[in-house]
Order: C-alpha cells, then sequence, then structure tokens
C-alpha cells in the first residue's frame, strides 16, 4: 500500500506561480512512475505531467512550458512548479504514484487551486 500526501496548492493571481509537492509513503519497491492529473468542475480529469524513474517527463499540451516537474527519488517526492498561471489552470490537482512493473497506481487526496482576480 502506498500512501500519498499532497501539500501546495491554493489561490493565486493570473501570472502568478505556485507550487505543489506530494510525498509517497508506505511499501514502495521497484521502479516507479510520479505526476499530477487535475480536474476542474464538470470536466474530466486530464494529465498535467509525468516524470518516470529515468525522469523523462511528460506534459498535458495545455501546460507545456509553463509548468515544470521534478523529483527527489530519495524522499518519493514529486515536485511541480506552475508559472504564468491561468484562470483555465482552476482545479484539483491529484498527484498519482504508478508503479511499473506491477501496474498499480495510487492517487492522492488532491489540492485545489485557484487562479483568479
Amino acid at each position: 500500500q502506498v500512501v500519498l500526501v499532497e501539500s501546495g496548492g491554493g489561490l493565486v493571481q493570473p501570472g502568478g506561480s505556485l507550487s505543489l509537492s506530494c510525498a509517497a509513503s508506505g511499501t514502495i519497491s521497484g521502479r516507479y512512475g510520479m505526476g499530477w492529473y487535475r480536474q476542474a468542475p464538470g470536466k474530466q480529469r486530464e494529465l498535467v505531467a509525468l516524470i518516470a524513474d529515468t525522469h523523462a517527463t511528460n506534459f498535458g499540451d495545455s501546460v507545456t512550458h509553463r509548468f515544470t516537474i521534478s523529483r527527489d527519488n530519495a524522499k518519493n517526492t514529486v515536485y511541480l512548479q506552475m508559472n504564468s498561471l491561468k484562470p483555465e489552470d482552476t482545479a484539483v490537482y491529484y498527484c498519482n504514484f504508478h508503479l511499473i512493473v506491477e501496474g498499480n497506481d495510487y492517487w492522492g487526496q488532491g489540492t485545489q487551486v485557484t487562479v483568479s482576480s
């Protein structure tokens, strides 16, 4: 079992920056990927950013060149730096932990990000 604890989020003005972090704990062994998804009211959950154990990254089209993702393997933690935020970035952001060999996915409880003036 893997438990994810998210931190960060909140209210920011358009054009501002915000950072999120997610720490994984529990039975962690083998290769894993981590990342973030988001869900706005009335919309489906969508990819924000993923980072593999190789540190290869993948971003959703709407956040490319504005968001960066990184990870600290020693701390089993993933970070999301969000810059040039727009009102359409407003959503609940969910941390994802993916065990590559087993194929299991774990999710954080979600953290609200609101971009508004």
